[in-house]
């Protein structure tokens, strides 16, 4: 495996731990929950722009995973989405990278 397929899993890896010690911590101190953090990423101008950012970012990639996918028969780069929506596009992103680095299956 390539120094650059490590570097996309440490990134994935990173990206799916750090953000989600930030929500989880958010989710026990205020007690509120999920619907707690999720009314927390609206709750100015600021924290809007930014979740929307994130949202329209997340489907773009989710689109480009899909079809990529599709051409290229590489069913397993298929969790970057879920991966994307459900941790965020920090791991999603260099998640589809890694998986999508491995050797090709013939068709």
């Amino acid at each position: 495996m390539s120094l650059l397929r490590w570097l996309y899993l440490a990134l994935a890896i990173w990206g799916a731990i750090h953000p989600m010690y930030y929500f989880v911590t958010y989710m026990q101190e205020t007690g509120t929950g999920l619907s707690g953090l999720i009314d927390a990423w609206y709750v100015n101008n600021s924290t809007t722009g930014l979740t929307w950012d994130l949202t329209i970012a997340a489907i773009a990639l989710t689109v480009f995973v899909i079809s990529e996918t599709v051409m290229r028969k590489n069913w397993i780069a298929l969790l970057a989405v879920p991966a994307t929506f459900c941790i965020g596009v920090s791991c999603g992103l260099p998640l589809y990278l890694f998986l999508r680095g491995g050797p090709l299956r013939a068709r």
